[in-house]
C-alpha cells in the first residue's frame, strides 16, 4: 500500500527532473516548460481551497441498496506544485473505521485536460485514474473514470466491471460535492448515484 501512494511523488519528481535536463540542453524547451508550468486559474482555485475540510461519506454499492453514511471524517487539502493533495482520514476521535484515501486533481495544461487519481485503502480497487478535457459547466466539472474493475460480494471474485465519473460540484463558498454515478455491465444499464462525499470547510460559516 505504501508503493501506491509513493507513486504520485515518485511521478512529480521524475518530471521534475525532466525539466531540469531540459533546461540544461535546450533554453527553447525549457521555456515552454516553465509556460506550462506557470499557475493559471484552475491552480489559483486549487490554493484558495487548501486547508482542512469535515466529510460525510455516502456509499451505495447497488442501485437498491441502503446507502451506508459515515461522518467523522476530515481531509486536508494542500498544494504540490501544480498538483491539489488531498488527504481523507477519520477525524481524531471518530467511530469511522481507520482508512486512507489519498488523491490528486491537476489541470494539465500541455494536454488541455484535467486529470485526477485517487487511492483507497478500504477497497480492493487499485489505482483510479480518471480524465476530463471539458471545460466547467453550470459549477460542475466532470471527468471520467477508466472502467474499474469491482471485486463483488460473495466469497469469490467476481470482478464486475463499472463504468463511472467523477462529479465535482460547487454550491457555494465552503461547501461542495464530489460524486460519483455507477453503470455497471450486467445488461440494464441502470446508472445510479454510488459514491458521494459532502465537503464542509472547517472554519467557513
Amino acid at each position: 500500500m505504501l508503493r501506491k501512494f509513493l507513486f504520485p511523488a515518485v511521478l512529480v519528481a521524475a518530471i521534475a527532473g525532466w525539466q531540469n535536463a531540459a533546461a540544461q540542453t535546450s533554453p527553447q524547451a525549457a521555456s515552454a516548460a516553465q509556460r506550462m508550468l506557470a499557475p493559471g486559474s484552475e491552480e489559483q482555485e486549487f490554493a484558495s481551497d487548501t486547508g482542512a475540510w469535515n466529510v460525510i461519506s455516502t456509499l451505495r454499492l447497488t442501485p437498491d441498496a441502503k446507502p451506508i453514511v459515515s461522518t467523522g471524517i476530515i481531509a486536508t487539502r494542500t498544494m504540490i506544485g501544480p498538483y491539489m493533495q488531498e488527504l481523507m482520514k477519520p477525524a481524531p476521535g471518530s467511530k469511522t473505521a481507520d482508512f486512507r484515501r489519498i488523491a490528486y486533481l491537476s489541470y494539465f495544461r500541455v494536454e488541455g485536460c484535467w486529470q485526477y487519481v485517487s487511492m483507497d485503502t478500504r477497497f480492493p480497487v487499485g489505482i483510479m485514474p480518471a480524465k476530463g478535457c471539458e471545460k466547467e459547466q453550470d459549477g460542475k466539472l466532470t471527468l471520467e473514470f477508466q472502467p474499474i474493475p469491482f471485486v463483488g460480494f460473495g466469497k469469490d471474485v467476481e470482478g464486475r466491471m463499472i463504468d463511472s465519473n467523477l462529479v465535482i460540484e460547487r454550491d457555494r463558498p465552503g461547501h461542495e460535492f464530489i460524486r460519483q454515478y455507477w453503470t455497471q455491465a450486467d445488461g440494464t444499464g441502470r446508472r445510479w448515484l454510488a459514491v458521494q462525499y459532502e465537503y464542509t470547510r472547517i472554519g467557513v460559516k
